[in-house]
């Protein structure tokens, strides 16, 4: 095990909750101010996209233990038992199968799907054989992970998310008058879903340019339109602006939340939330970014099933912990929302991460000691910290590993 600040790699994990020290990603999508806003401190003056919560190698959190500062990663390879406990590490391996974030958006990101635990494999598998380096900007597939999520508005969000029914689709594209729309409208119309997606995202490149030009002009002439002519100002000539208007659009006010399961395309418009992820790097763009974009993978991938977004409220399985749970399929992830005036016990098994997002709590182990929470800071729970007690007047958003719901983890 590797470590920071002197820590003692021989000593044994301390199984009482630990601050954390989380890196922010400096995204041009970002805001300049949520983040630093909501911590109580001055802006950097960049960026500031994500806050990452988790021990995803690439920007893993910092852990101030008894001995100083060490990575999570590290902590958790040095004693996987103590940190995630056996159930855990049976399912997932050594490693964190979730990531938390706060992510603060002030422009789009891009429009993307994510590949199943199946999809992921072989699309890793397939890209090692043919040996692409990890770090190639043309890889797909950087980890063998599913990479579902869930979106929880702090603030009110916009978003996209999964397919129009194609007639209708197709009757908004009909409707701005733009003649070489005629082949998508056509597919759509007859419910092929795909292959319009297909028609308008393999465009000539001299074609996308006049095209988009001429739909953005449209769009802007329709009040309940002019995003897609935002979309554009951000990406001239993407047809991704086209695969949007066939989506749904979606708005969460404060506590709302939305889960996105694998193959769902979707892109985060504005606004800031908490979201939950699978550990993973693996997502397919299709548009809306200067990123690397495979269509045909994303084809493969991409589910052409219309329906509406699954939009998840928070609902109370325990009533007397005071916890409200956002239940969703995912099994790398549970993320649940405490609202306190008073005291709270939490039981729960696994690794679990206590972010502040309102208010003064604090989180107490077993031990009786108070570490504060702050909003936009966080705690990680160890496995074997069991129990927990948070007191206080606040909110706070608890990460959890996603079998514990359902009396078992699984991978």
């Amino acid at each position: 095990m590797s470590a920071t600040a002197g820590t003692d790699t021989g000593e044994s994990m301390n199984p009482a909750p630990l601050p954390m020290i989380n890196p922010v990603r400096p995204y041009a999508w970002g805001s300049r101010t949520a983040i630093a806003a909501l911590q109580g401190r001055e802006p950097s003056g960049a960026p500031e996209a994500e806050l990452w919560m988790g021990a995803h190698p690439a920007a893993p959190s910092l852990l101030e233990t008894p001995s100083g500062q060490a990575s999570l990663v590290d902590l958790i390879a040095a004693d996987p038992e103590t940190m995630l406990g056996s159930a855990v590490t049976d399912a997932f391996g050594p490693r964190l199968p979730f990531l938390l974030k706060i992510l603060a958006a002030d422009r789009p990101l891009s429009l993307q799907v994510h590949p199943s635990p199946e999809q992921a494999r072989a699309g890793y598998d397939r890209e090692e054989r043919a040996g692409v380096p990890l770090d190639a900007a043309e890889r797909n597939y950087r980890d063998p992970y599913a990479k579902p999520e869930l979106i929880c508005a702090l603030e009110p969000f916009e978003a996209l998310c999964g397919f129009r029914e194609p007639v209708e689709a197709a009757a908004l594209l009909d409707g701005l008058g733009v003649p070489e729309l005629a082949p998508v409208v056509k597919l759509l119309a007859g419910g092929g879903l795909r292959a319009a997606v297909g028609e308008a995202l393999t465009l000539p490149e001299e074609e996308r340019g006049p095209l988009v030009t001429r739909v953005v002009e449209a769009c802007a002439r329709v009040p309940e339109l002019a995003w897609a002519a935002e979309l554009a100002r951000h990406h001239p000539g993407d047809p991704g602006v086209v695969i949007a208007l066939c989506m749904n659009r979606v708005r969460l006010a404060p506590g709302e939340a939305m889960y996105v399961p694998a193959g769902q395309p979707h892109s985060y418009l504005r606004g800031v939330g908490v979201e939950i992820m699978g550990a993973s790097d693996n997502v397919l763009r299709g548009g809306l970014t200067g990123k690397h974009i495979d269509i045909p993978e994303l084809l493969r991938i991409l589910s052409a099933e219309p329906g509406e977004p699954a939009l998840v409220s928070p609902s109370r399985p325990d009533p007397s912990s005071g916890e409200e749970v956002y239940l969703t399929p995912a099994c790398e992830f549970r993320l649940s929302r405490v609202r306190l005036d008073g005291r709270a016990v939490l039981s729960a098994s696994g690794p679990r991460v206590v972010l502040g997002t309102a208010g003064e709590v604090r989180v107490r182990g077993t031990d009786g000691a108070a570490l504060e929470v702050p909003p936009g800071r966080s705690v990680f729970v160890p496995a074997a910290a069991g129990t927990i007690t948070l007191d206080g007047a606040g909110t706070v958003f608890v990460a959890a590993v996603g079998g514990e719901a359902r009396g078992g983890f699984r991978a």
